[in-house]
């Protein structure tokens, strides 16, 4: 039986048409994997899969996904993480690779509320730190995957001498929507994704202003641990819908209702933006 298997052209092109040919004859693909998104099983011979290739530092990893939970693309990501996914991913194929793009973070909370370095230094002032939190939020009667990000201090806009917070007119400028209740979801921001990948939370990516892959405007210093809920609403939806409020507005919320309550408050005062993100650049 064919192998329904997906090699995108970015793909082969760092991997070259030699091994792409090879594992599209079956000669390197797994007969069985786990997919590096939703770590179900999957079978090459019976649905669509994709290549995954994920780029370190020095090293790159060769993973499969379901297609339907990833498309086959390069993802960039940092040696720390690519090292842990050599351990994490059954069958992965390891091979040196060409420097990638390494966003510095810094982890200062467990579980799931983390606060890390900002990693987009033309959207963010390179020393913001971002405070993340995971959580499902219930709109029209369906629960969505989300993500709330909110700084620890105010946001200057870079260059600027003033000392206003101008974090939420910056993610306006990139395409976020200011909402004043949560009854909709919000449209999807194309360009922007969520990096979902061996079941845990690795970056969330935006367009690179010079052309080429994303780069990450948040990257988890280390991967973090989501919910079984969240990473099945996810998977449903294929995206995570992203909450941005200014310092202060939010706040660290122990329970999914109480956050839900801070973000109403914050739509109802203005302090809000949002938009919904494809999973890992679809």
């Amino acid at each position: 039986m064919p192998r329904m298997l997906d090699v995108s052209n970015e793909v082969r092109a760092e991997i070259g048409d030699e091994e792409a040919d090879r594992l599209l004859a079956g000669d390197s693909a797994p007969g069985g994997y786990d997919c590096t998104s939703c770590r179900t099983p999957g079978d090459p011979e019976q649905e669509r899969t994709s290549t995954v290739l994920f780029i370190g530092d020095e090293t790159a990893v060769l993973a499969f996904a379901h297609s339907t939970c990833l498309p086959s693309q390069v993802v960039q990501v940092t040696e720390e993480q690519l090292q842990g996914a050599v351990r994490s991913i059954g069958g992965a194929a390891a091979a040196p690779a060409a420097p990638a793009q390494n966003a510095q973070a810094v982890q200062t909370a467990p579980a799931q509320t983390a606060h890390h370095q900002a990693a987009a230094p033309h959207v963010m002032p390179e020393q913001a730190v971002l405070g993340v939190t995971s959580g499902l939020v219930l709109i029209a009667g369906e629960l969505h995957p989300a993500l709330v990000v909110e700084p620890t201090a105010p946001v200057a806009r870079p260059g600027s001498l003033g000392s206003g917070d101008d974090f939420l007119p910056l993610l306006i400028e990139q395409g976020f929507m200011p909402v004043t209740e949560l009854s909709t979801a919000p449209s999807v921001l194309h360009g922007w994704s969520i990096l979902l990948a061996v079941g845990q939370l690795h970056a969330v990516l935006q367009p690179n202003p010079n052309g080429g892959q994303p780069v990450a405007w948040w990257q988890a210093h280390q991967p973090l641990q989501v919910t079984e809920g969240w990473r099945a609403a996810a998977n449903k939806h294929q995206q995570v819908l992203l909450f941005a409020a200014p310092v202060g507005s939010i706040g660290r919320q122990p329970r999914e209702d109480l956050l839900r309550d801070a973000l109403d408050r914050a739509a109802a005062n203005g302090r809000l933006v949002t938009a919904a993100l494809p999973l890992a650049g679809l």
